[in-house]
């Protein structure tokens, strides 16, 4: 199938051909078995020995898994996610036992010791190994401590902590309160329990309230291949998330005009988020919602202020219960800090989020590492990458490979609240347009890089025999930087652009003897090449043809006699031993750069408008350009300085050592990258906001400023031949690996044992004795387990509608 005819069916069957309201039912949760599960458990009002809704049992009948459970699989192990244990006791020990069951989801704690008593109520025989009742017994034990800490009610200083009630029907048959009147004073508007299935199923069993089974009957007619375990479902975020795994997954440049019409809709029914409703009582999905909001809305021009997602660094209870439940809030945390990643100046609430968000992150993968239950191992990964490749050093073409294979390890998209996933075969289908449009672009590249490096042996300057040959170096950091959607000649004039000047300023640096970079300078400020010979010919050669080729270019010859001229001064300098003031090193040094050489023809071979157009003969540079050229100078004298000390050579960090000669070289470094940050976060600012250039032109910018800090964010990788080749070769050259399916889970085999034979095993009979208090709460004593002797016969997997009573075997 082609390309467009996948962006085609993703545009009908995912963006509902526009009509993105409707969006919210190709969204399904991924544990919403453990919802149908409870809707199936309601009995008809005339027939109390069947099912109200016939098609919730059905599904249960018709959706058992290979391995004899309900719920998702996790496709590195092949094992059933967390989330499908409450809803299929079968494969409990497997699943859970492979991580560290302290540090299981709240909701867990409460369900699957409710699910256990459910189960042992209707006649369902439990046995398990003393390994297995180790674990249960902890959860259990937790859940004690829950109930007996916990309110079953919302109060007003615990707003964000969702209480007991938003999980009734986990509560134990024991745990006293006066039921009825409790759920009618609790109920929403829309007959719901928290705008839970479950929960209300729940409720109308215990009451009987019409509102609930209005609720419920509505629920079916909106999801006819299973239910949301959220209903209804927050349609803003909905669309906030799919926008956002578009992006990720490289698809922007298909669904553009989507985007934009979703994010407005987005921004026109933005509130006023710096008096966040109080009344909000899932404080996790509000935070994510704003934090999502706010980055997607920024990155598209909006006027939105940190206010909008910061709010909740002045709520200290807040940021206390944060740190306390850090776990439950890595998907909120991890989309907190990428909103950091588009700061502007003067806002210090944003760098204080940043700064809260990193540690919690940072604390997060230390503690829990591979074991958090709550997130997928695609998320983990995706937050280790968020924390060790800044934004602002991130290669686009890199990222979307990155985003799709972690999306393929954890099928749904993964940094969404669990309500607000894709279902499987649409997001498959993303999926595979995603992987199809990464391996077009590879066939691209691929065919434009021997374009280039064919131009690049035309002209000699893959064979000066000094200096560094980055032809595939350039033209990678090129091609992964930008989005497709920008041609071909884009690219090749970004590219030769970039080998030009690597060449020239090597001649000027290190090869050329002042008479030969004298002559040199003359001929391009004379735009004459007679009488240049060697390396100054080819040179010069190599230019002219570059610009005949691009003859709308911005690169006049004001700019070109301009760069080369401040080559010549760096390279006399140097000989001569003259020390220039750090002003004006860095006037100088923001020119021999070339940054501004490499982006304005760029932008100007897009569009004629450009402001910085080739018809004005004298150009000065636009305050985002100068913002570029000092970062991108700054950046590179943060790691070449060692290398420029030893031959002799000027250096921002250098000079700025030695004008502070109380400060080590460290301070200087540290000093210099305060600067960066700053210079950045206005850099930012024009990038997103400045209406006075277009936005190819501020893209464009963009780009060149990620290529730069690449290179010398962390090391000198422009200068190494090896570092970059494994990202070359994903980029270019290595497709996107098909993991193969995983075979089915089969059942254990364990022969038929005779019960006479069978020791050691734990039969788990949960056994609660209430005792009154003067609070909502309700205090139990732990479980209590009886040892018995019994068979393997519960090994065998059913599927066929669950007998009266049978038994379940877990190792």
């Amino acid at each position: 199938m082609s390309i467009q005819s996948l962006v085609s069916e993703v545009k009908n069957e995912i963006l509902c051909s526009g009509d993105y309201d409707n969006m919210v039912h190709e969204f399904v949760s991924h544990c919403f078995a453990y919802d149908m599960a409870w809707l199936a458990m309601i009995p008809d009002r005339e027939n109390r020995n069947g099912p109200m809704f016939k098609s919730c049992l059905n599904w249960i009948v018709e959706n058992q898994k290979e391995g004899g459970f309900w719920g998702q699989i996790e496709q590195d192990d092949n094992l059933p996610s967390v989330d499908a244990l409450p809803a299929t006791l079968a494969c409990l020990v497997d699943a859970i036992l492979k991580n560290n069951y302290q540090n299981l989801p709240r909701e867990f704690i409460l369900s699957f010791p409710a699910m256990i008593e459910l189960s042992i109520e209707a006649g369902l025989h439990l046995v398990f190994s003393p390994r297995a009742s180790d674990m249960v017994t902890n959860i259990f034990i937790n859940r004690h401590h829950i109930l007996e800490t916990e309110l079953l009610k919302m109060n007003k200083s615990g707003y964000y902590n969702p209480p007991l009630l938003e999980h009734l029907e986990t509560l134990p048959s024991k745990y006293y309160f006066d039921r009825p009147e409790i759920v009618e004073q609790y109920l929403s508007h829309d007959g719901s329990m928290f705008q839970s299935p479950s929960a209300t199923a729940r409720a109308f069993m215990i009451t009987g309230n019409l509102d609930c089974m209005i609720y419920l009957e509505s629920l079916i007619r909106n999801f006819t291949n299973g239910v949301s375990s959220k209903y209804p479902m927050d349609g803003d975020l909905l669309k906030l998330c799919i926008v956002d795994h578009l992006q990720g997954l490289g698809l922007a440049e298909h669904f553009g005009e989507d985007i934009e019409k979703i994010l407005a809709q987005i921004y026109s029914n933005q509130k006023d988020y710096n008096n966040p409703d109080r009344t909000e009582i899932d404080m996790v999905h509000k935070l994510f919602k704003d934090a999502l909001a706010f980055r997607l809305l920024r990155m598209q021009g909006y006027l939105v202020t940190p206010g909008s997602f910061c709010w909740f660094l002045h709520e200290p209870e807040i940021m206390a219960y944060i740190q306390q439940n850090s776990e439950r809030f890595t998907c909120v945390m991890y989309n907190v800090y990428r909103a950091t990643d588009l700061q502007f100046p003067r806002e210090a609430e944003m760098e204080e989020a940043r700064k809260f968000s990193r540690k919690l992150l940072d604390n997060i993968s230390t503690t829990y590492g591979n074991s958090n239950l709550f997130y997928s191992k695609g998320l983990q990964n995706m937050i280790m990458y968020e924390l060790n490749v800044p934004w602002t050093a991130r290669l686009n073409h890199l990222y979307h490979r990155k985003w799709i294979e972690e999306n393929r390890t954890s099928p749904l998209c993964f940094e969404m609240p669990p309500f607000y996933r894709l279902s499987g075969p649409k997001n498959n289908k993303l999926l595979q347009l995603a992987v199809e449009n990464y391996e077009f672009r590879q066939l691209i590249y691929r065919r434009e890089l021997e374009e280039l490096k064919g131009w690049s042996k035309k002209w000699l300057l893959s064979e000066m025999g000094f200096g560094r040959e980055k032809s595939v170096y350039t033209y990678f950091v090129m091609a992964t930087s930008s989005c497709f959607p920008f041609n071909s000649n884009m690219r090749l004039v970004a590219a030769k652009a970039a080998i030009i000047v690597t060449v020239a300023d090597d001649f000027y640096d290190m090869e050329g003897s002042l008479t030969e970079l004298e002559t040199l300078t003359d001929a391009i400020r004379r735009w004459d090449g007679r009488g240049l010979e060697g390396h100054g010919k080819t040179i010069f050669d190599a230019l002219d043809d570059f610009v005949n080729e691009f003859a709308t270019c911005s690169c006049g010859p004001q700019e070109r006699t301009k760069f080369v001229t401040t080559l010549r001064y760096l390279r006399r300098w140097s000989l001569t031993g003259y020390k220039p003031s750090m002003d004006e090193y860095l006037l100088t040094g923001m020119i021999s750069i070339a940054t501004h050489t490499i982006a304005l023809p760029t932008t100007d071979f897009m569009t004629q408008n450009s402001t910085n157009g080739s018809s004005d003969p004298n150009p000065k540079y636009h305050g985002i350009t100068k913002l570029l050229m000092s970062l991108s100078r700054l950046a590179n004298d943060t790691q070449s300085y060692e290398k420029e000390k030893l031959d002799g050579k000027l250096n921002y960090v250098l000079l700025h050592s030695e004008k502070n000669p109380s400060t080590s070289v460290a301070d200087s470094v540290a000093y210099i990258r305060g600067i960066i940050q700053d210079i950045r976060k206005e850099f930012v600012e024009h990038v997103y906001m400045d209406r006075d250039v277009n936005e190819s032109f501020r893209k464009i910018h963009l780009w060149s400023m990620k290529i730069f800090h690449m290179f010398f964010e962390s090391a000198n990788l422009f200068d190494s031949d090896t570092a970059l080749v494994d990202e070359i070769q994903r980029a270019l050259f290595v497709p996107i690996v098909q993991k193969p399916k995983p075979e089915p889970l089969l059942r254990p085999p364990v022969p038929f044992t005779p019960i006479k034979n069978v020791k050691n095993k734990t039969e788990i009979l949960a056994r609660f004795r209430p005792f009154t208090r003067r609070s909502d709460n309700i205090g139990f004593i732990r479980p209590s387990f009886v040892k018995n002797s019994t068979s393997y016969v519960g090994r065998e997997r059913m599927n066929v509608n669950v007998p009266i009573q049978f038994s379940l075997y877990f190792i």
